[in-house]
This record gives C-alpha cells, structure tokens and sequence, in this order.
C-alpha cells in the first residue's frame, strides 16, 4: 500500500527548482490564510447577531450568548473548513481529499470517542495514583467549552497537520515534518498559563505524534480534528481541569484538583493532567503504534 497523504505537485508546488522553497512560502500563506477566515467568520456572525440579540457586543469586549458563541465558532469552523480546499485548489490545482465530507461523521465521531477516552483513562490514572482528586461541581454551562473545542480542533488541526506537517513534508521529507509539526505544536503552548518545558515536550509527544499519526494513517484529517475536541472536551469540561493553562472549559460536573505536594510532571499542575507522565506514556504510546501501522502500510514515504 501507499501513502494517502496527498502533498501536491502542480501550480505552486510543481516539480522543479526551489519547490522546497516555494513549499515553505505556500506554508506560511496557507497558516495565515486560516486563522483570517476563522476570524472573520466568528466576528462576521457576531456582528449579524447583534443587531437581532441581546447582549452580543464585540468592542470593547467579546461577549455573546452561549447559544451565538457557538454559532460564531461553528461558522468560524465552518470558513476554514471550506476555504481550505479553495485555496488547495487555487494553488495546487487539485481536490482537497483529506477533507472527503464523506468521511467526515464517522471518523469525526471515531475521534471524538478517542479523545475522551484517551483523557478519562489518564484521569483515571491520576486518581488511582493519588497524584490527584476529584470533587462534583455544580454545572453551570459548557457552551464555552463547547465553542473552544470546536475552534482548537479546526483551526489547530489544518494549522499544524494540513499545513505544517504536509508542506514540511512535501519540502523535506516526512521524518522532519513529523519532527516540526510536533515541536511547533509543543512550543506553540509555551507561554500558556502554567506552561513548562516539560509540558511542551508533553504536549509535542503525546498529541503532536498522536493527532499527526491518524492524519497519516487514514489521509484525512477527520479523525484528528474529533481526537483534539473531545479530548480538550472531557479534560476542561467532564473532568474540571486546566487545558493546557487554561480555563476556557469550565463548567463540568467534576472539578480536578492536583494532590498537594505532588510534583507537576505527576500530576500536570496548574497545565493540566496532558502535563503529566500518565497523559505523556498512554498518548505517546498509542501515537507511535499508530504511527507504526501507518508505516507497515506504506503511508510514510516520500515520492510523489
């Protein structure tokens, strides 16, 4: 069998002098070109609403009701979503197959049940380790949540998998996009709330290999995407704990607290339990073994 990736060789990156170059530049125009169609796509639904909803206002503050913010989120989602094989056919004169919609439901709900999984089983080592407890909580909401597990696994997938990984991979080969992609996606959570060096390696081991081996495997990015959600889903939201520093997905049933005394690559500290060696052995693992896979299958290789 053969890779599925599909890297592109016509128009901008068609064989011949500095393609590696050309790979690069198309890179950095692809990455920017997402987040602006994300951006306008949350602000432009934003600003239809406020003209029919109480209480959604973007100067000076974003606010919005549960109920808009994520609209805006999923029209946001929605913009990069569509516009990204606009631009892959523009540019690279082809049809964006790692976004086939006819793939999308099942390996989106194959995804999402990965990533919690994934999060409940490291949060079940936490507890059982006594590295750190949980306590119920009122649920006061999870629209929040809602809206930025949507964001985060759009835009950061066709960021770091689409983009990165496959130009990367198309300019140098797959071991150094692999290596990039998930050290950028690493360094990318350094300045986080509660951030450390270790918790950017985490991060880059445990979900920069993981979230990039299934793009691999199947050559579409669905089950990423649903892999990213549903793990910042359970661990925010279910779980009551930091997402990478954060605490956008408050709101849950339960509330995660770190052990006193207990050092932070135990339990993830004030990051989150995707800081802890738990998170870091179980995601590495299974990232590698599907990376493996992907390699007996012949999804690695260069040409083309």
């Amino acid at each position: 069998m053969t890779r599925l990736v599909e890297l592109g060789d016509r128009r901008v990156l068609h064989p011949g002098p500095l393609r590696w170059l050309r790979a690069l530049g198309w890179m950095l125009a692809c990455a920017l070109a997402g987040v602006l169609m994300y951006v306008i796509g949350y602000l432009i639904t934003l600003l239809i609403t406020s003209a029919f909803v109480p209480g959604v206002h973007i100067i000076p503050k974003v606010t919005a009701p549960p109920l808009v913010e994520i609209a805006a989120s999923v029209v946001g989602a929605a913009a990069v979503l569509t516009g990204y094989p606009a631009l892959v056919r523009l540019g690279e004169g082809r049809p964006a197959s790692e976004l086939d919609w006819s793939k999308a439901l099942p390996e989106l709900g194959i995804g999402l049940a990965l990533g919690a999984s994934l999060m409940l089983a490291t949060g079940l080592v936490l507890w059982i380790t006594g590295w750190a407890h949980y306590a119920p909580s009122a649920i006061t909401g999870g629209s929040r949540a809602v809206s930025v597990s949507v964001q985060s696994g759009v835009v950061e997938e066709v960021t770091f998998r689409l983009v990165l990984l496959r130009l990367v991979w198309r300019a140098a080969g797959i071991w150094p996009a692999l290596a990039a992609s998930a050290l950028f996606f690493g360094g990318a959570h350094l300045n986080n709330p509660g951030s450390s060096w270790f918790a950017a390696l985490c991060i880059a081991f445990e979900a920069g290999v993981l979230l990039a081996a299934f793009y691999i495997l199947t050559g579409r990015l669905w089950i990423s995407i649903g892999l990213h959600a549903g793990w910042n889903f359970t661990q925010g939201w279910l779980l009551g704990s930091p997402v990478s520093g954060t605490r956008d997905f408050v709101g849950g049933p339960l509330k995660m607290t770190p052990t006193p005394g207990v050092p932070d690559w135990m339990s993830g500290g004030a990051f989150g339990p995707e800081a802890s060696i738990g998170a870091l052995l179980i995601c590495t693992v299974v990232g590698l073994w599907v990376l493996w896979v992907a390699w007996q299958q012949g999804r690695l290789e260069n040409s083309g």
